[in-house]
């Protein structure tokens, strides 16, 4: 079978054309090339002297400082992620940058890796999920679900969501969240997290050793010097190339949907926190500081107090409290409401500005009721009962629930400000 991609075009969805300047040379792409050299291929062409400064003029304007060396795996990961657009791609060199600098960013994880493994670490024959700790189950159980996101857009030839499904986990689950979650069981050697130390060097283990495998079709040179890299377990004979070892597939057992639930809400709370560090003053932001979390469920204060140390890790605090409806507000905080279950507050050292905070909660709530607005137009609309299915219905009323709850407790934080 033959796949036929979309006509690729320059980042202005102009076709490329000799006269424009704005043919893109692969090779010119993964080996790099200036403005001057890009220049003088023009000039060793058959263009007029006005077409040449017409194409000069647009490669100028274009890549200024020429194109930087990206690479082959970059090129191709670029292109392959740019297959989800209809009848054309619009290349944009600055996207494949980007994932040249992403590439750099599996080198680190692969370095941080190699220090925490130590030279005498065997990798495992097998694990068991169910006996590691929390966010070794959780990444876990993604990487599960990224496994079988690639493998069914592989076969759908959806190579996109493909490409998509992969980078998502490295760069925002595996590297983002797990790689910094599992910091602390590694700044000392306390014996509390022996146990957790253990588990997470084999977990991190199997996660690259899978994760480069499910990579190396879009990115195939980094991922098999990568792979060659990483240790060998013991009771098994490596393939000569990553190429032919075999492709990832799915883990029985290993997808836990309350894990990667109660993750949400951790997420939720660590992003929430990290949107009310980006509001203080440029010199206090990476600044340590306390945190609070109000609490409104019993399901909530347990989640929050049973996972104080990720959040406390991934959200940069110096501490991190538990509140309840009963308790003061703390004072000297600036404040956000995750959900109707949630609230934060960060200490903020300097003088809050009330008012500044008051204008961010009334756009907060303007944003609520907007949304509620247009459901209850949604849900009102003539034939909305009779045409969408019961369970659209239900999801609906909760959506309307969850909204009306929220806006009472943003104008509850409001009114507390």
């Amino acid at each position: 079978q033959v796949y036929l991609h979309p006509m690729i075009r320059d980042a202005h969805g102009r076709k490329m054309s000799k006269s424009l300047g704005n043919v893109i040379d692969p090779l010119e792409v993964i080996n790099g090339i200036t403005l001057k050299d890009l220049h003088k291929r023009l000039e060793g062409g058959n263009l007029d002297q006005n077409e040449l400064k017409t194409a000069k003029e647009g490669q100028a304007k274009d890549y200024p400082d020429g194109i930087p060396e990206c690479g082959a795996d970059a090129l191709r990961f670029a292109l392959v992620s740019y297959t989800a657009q209809s009848d054309k791609i619009n290349l944009d060199i600055q996207r494949v940058v980007g994932y040249r600098q992403w590439c750099n960013k599996l080198w680190n994880a692969i370095r941080f890796a190699m220090s925490k493994l130590g030279e005498d670490y065997i990798p495992p024959s097998n694990i068991i999920p169910a006996t590691m700790p929390f966010i070794c189950k959780w990444i876990l159980s993604v990487l599960n679900k990224a496994i079988s996101k690639t493998v069914l857009s592989l076969d759908s030839y959806e190579f996109s969501d493909a490409a998509t499904a992969v980078y998502a986990w490295w760069q925002f689950q595996l590297c983002d969240v797990f790689i910094e979650a599992i910091k602390p069981y590694f700044s000392g050697n306390d014996l509390e997290f022996e146990s957790a130390r253990k588990s997470a060097q084999d977990t991190l283990w199997i996660c690259l050793d899978k994760g480069l495998r499910l990579l190396h079709p879009f990115m195939p040179f980094v991922t098999e010097e990568l792979w060659q890299r990483l240790p060998i377990r013991i009771d098994s004979t490596r393939k000569e190339s990553i190429v032919l070892s075999e492709y990832p597939s799915a883990v029985e057992g290993w997808t836990d949907d309350d894990v990667e639930s109660e993750m949400n809400t951790i997420e939720s709370v660590v992003k929430s926190l990290r949107s009310l560090r980006a509001q203080l003053a440029p010199d206090e932001r990476h600044k340590r500081r306390a945190a609070f979390v109000l609490c409104r469920t019993n399901d909530a204060i347990r989640t929050i107090k049973n996972h104080e140390m990720e959040i406390t890790t991934l959200a940069t605090l110096s501490s991190l409290n538990v509140l309840t409806d009963s308790d003061e507000a703390p004072a000297g905080c600036i404040l956000l409401v995750v959900d109707e279950t949630l609230s934060v507050y960060l200490q903020n050292r300097g003088t809050i500005n009330v008012e500044a905070e008051r204008e961010k909660l009334n756009k907060e709530m303007e944003e609520v009721q907007r949304q509620y607005d247009n459901l209850v137009k949604k849900t009102s609309a003539a034939g909305y009962k009779e045409k969408a299915r019961a369970d659209i219905r239900e999801e609906d009323e909760a959506k309307l629930a969850s909204l009306m709850q929220k806006l009472s407790l943003v104008k509850e934080a409001r009114d507390r400000l």
